[in-house]
């Protein structure tokens, strides 16, 4: 299974710390793409990864582009709501791509958890 990480900055955090506390689960996963910055904390953070462009520079347009080319199963995307991003456009083409191919993505800590917890069970 391969997975995407993203988050934007004001949840970059959450994210570190969602992965943390679900290390087990993350070190079972064949390969994580993450975009550059996150992709940066989570390595860190000890989960090796594949550091992609940052977002607003086309991360989530490579992202996007795996997923097309069925190379991703998952996508765990910590969005922030209450800030404006200058690549909207692009967050909004990955979201609509989840959906165009059926692979679920999680944009807050309460869906990733029920996705791990799904994932884990299959």
């Amino acid at each position: 299974m391969n997975i995407a990480i993203i988050a934007h900055d004001n949840k970059k955090a959450d994210m570190v710390a969602f992965v943390m506390k679900h290390k087990s689960f993350f070190k079972k996963i064949n390969k994580i793409y993450a975009t550059g910055t996150t992709g940066s904390h989570i390595i860190k953070a000890g989960i090796e990864a594949i550091c992609l462009k940052s977002g607003p520079l086309g991360g989530d347009a490579q992202i996007a582009a795996l997923l097309v080319d069925d190379k991703i199963d998952a996508i765990f995307f910590f969005i922030d709501p209450l800030y404006s991003h200058p690549h909207e456009v692009d967050i909004h083409m990955l979201l609509r791509l989840s959906n165009v191919y059926d692979k679920p993505l999680a944009t807050n800590v309460a869906t990733a958890g029920l996705l791990v917890q799904a994932l884990s069970e299959s």
